[in-house]
């Protein structure tokens, strides 16, 4: 079957792809420190004749890659970055951490970026056969988990330029997404209290742990008061100590908020800030608040994704060796056959009925879910819906980890340099390739996707959801530049005083004269 099967004409490319997947895979960077995956991304694109400009909207692991010229510009959006707490070997039935690291692809960013430059070497050779029919960028995107890395860079205007984007994401199955995604915000509550012996003076101290278990209380009770899709997510990150004998005086909590508008996120992030101020007044201490990051909600965009399922049937789905069906009965066995059968597929389906139906008939997941667009948004958040709120939009999903493994586990991690997810990936780029052609061929189809991008904004600009000067590189900036101001007086007090000291010995040797 394998050599007899129709291949991608990305598949060209398929010995160079797999090295730079293995290579983000194993260099498991986190956000905005993705130095050795976005320089192997590079690395591929300058060597196939792609123009490169880096440190893209001042972020330094973003990137720009262009090859062609005029218009239509079509940005295709990669991303390579890791998950904290993922560390995990590959092709494992069990949880097995590499020691070198704590960081793993639990989302698939490697096959995301890998597949991305599939598409562009395509649309390369595509481009040097039919020079000026349009330009192709690609987009290297930072902090996709927990960074918003296209969110800064959508701020800064760099999407500006193109007139359609097309991106991907692994998952367990072959489709065209057709559904929104929730808006997000996230920002530090910090804790201010008073330390005091607990057992002999419990009465002088004011407890920031308190504060924090009390907001985690309140915002328990808001749950019940905000729309069924929104979303709250906390993790402590400082409880004040290990001394339960100490009143603790500071405390600090990282709360995350989703919503189907910015609009929505906003409101109820308000409603976040006023428990936690509460809080802090019930324990009379103080709380200092401190905004993160935003993302804004995914638009869909209908002309673009029947393109793209109208693609993926046209291509088909891979097909697969008999070590690739033993490899997955493998993880099928491991989770159980409910948790295959009952596989969401990471975003909601008008037929859940149906998907269940073509799963149990297809344990390899080689078809292509039918399209239809859905109200009900997915519940999780991605930073490309700031550039769905710039220009027409579309993702896709194919099937690169077993059914029944969830994303961001140590399953999707395991897989994520198999010959299975290899497979997805070279499929996700043939179809984001082809799609691109498309549109640079066909300039009515693109008309028809910015037609329908206009009727769902409004014809509103984009309005970036982080402030000026706000924000995870703008923090850490801040905080780079307090530590080089302490530095700086450290160096300036001892030199002053070996000065002084030199200056003393002077006069002692005069004396001593």
């Amino acid at each position: 079957m394998e050599e007899n099967r129709v291949k991608y004409a990305v598949e060209r490319f398929k010995e160079e792809l797999s090295v730079l997947n293995k290579t983000i895979w194993e260099a498991a960077e986190i956000k905005y420190e993705e130095y050795r995956s976005e320089a192997a991304v590079i690395e591929v694109l300058r060597k196939h004749g792609f123009q490169i400009e880096e440190q893209v909207a001042d972020i330094p692991t973003a990137f720009r890659a262009v090859y062609g010229s005029g218009r239509p510009v079509i940005g295709l959006l990669a991303e390579y970055d890791a998950l904290d707490g993922l560390s995990q070997q590959a092709d494992c039935l069990e949880k097995k951490l590499r020691p070198e690291t704590r960081y793993g692809h639990g989302c698939g960013h490697n096959l995301l970026g890998t597949a991305v430059v599939a598409a562009a070497l395509d649309l390369k050779d595509y481009l040097k056969k039919h020079p000026g029919r349009g330009t192709v960028i690609v987009y290297g995107c930072p902090a996709e988990e927990g960074g918003s890395g296209k969110t800064i860079m959508a701020g800064a205007g760099v999407f500006d330029e193109i007139d359609a984007a097309i991106t991907w994401h692994p998952c367990t199955i072959n489709a065209s997404m057709g559904c929104s995604m929730l808006a997000n915000c996230q920002a530090y509550f910090r804790f201010h209290g008073k330390s005091s012996h607990a057992g002999n003076s419990p009465e002088k101290g004011r407890s920031a742990l308190d504060a924090v278990e009390l907001m985690d209380v309140g915002v328990n009770f808001l749950r019940e008061h905000m729309e069924m899709t929104d979303r709250i997510h906390y993790a402590v990150l400082n409880t004040g100590g290990t001394s339960p004998n100490v009143v603790q005086s500071e405390a600090e909590v990282l709360y995350l908020v989703r919503s189907r508008t910015n609009a929505g996120v906003k409101e109820l992030y308000e409603r976040v800030c006023d428990v936690a101020k509460g809080a802090a007044l019930m324990t009379d201490t103080t709380v200092e608040i401190e905004f993160d990051k935003a993302c804004s909600n995914v638009i869909p965009n209908l002309p673009l994704g029947k393109l793209a399922y109208e693609t993926m049937v046209k291509l088909g789905p891979p097909e697969y060796t008999e070590e690739e069906k033993d490899y997955v009965k493998k993880y099928h066995d491991l989770v159980g056959q409910e948790a295959v059968w009952n596989d969401d597929g990471a975003v909601p389906h008008y037929d859940m009925e149906l998907r269940k139906k073509l799963v149990k008939e297809h344990p390899m997941a080689d078809f292509i879910l039918p399209y239809k667009m859905v109200s009900m948004p997915g519940t999780g958040s991605s930073d490309m819906g700031d550039v769905s709120q710039i220009a027409p939009l579309i993702q896709i999903e194919t099937a690169c980890f077993t059914q029944g493994a969830q994303p961001h586990s140590w399953l999707w991690v395991t897989q994520g340099t198999s010959s299975f997810a290899e497979k997805g990936m070279m499929f996700a780029g043939q179809v984001m390739s082809d799609m691109t052609k498309r549109l640079l061929e066909d300039p009515e189809l693109l008309e028809e996707a910015k037609a329908d991008f206009k009727k769902r904004t409004g014809g509103k600009p984009y309005i970036c959801p982080i402030p000026a000067g706000e924000g995870p590189l703008a923090r850490r900036k801040r905080r780079m530049e307090t530590e080089k101001a302490r530095q700086g007086a450290e160096i300036g007090t001892v030199e002053k005083d070996d000065a002084e000291a030199g200056h003393t010995g002077e006069k002692a040797g005069e004396n001593n004269g």
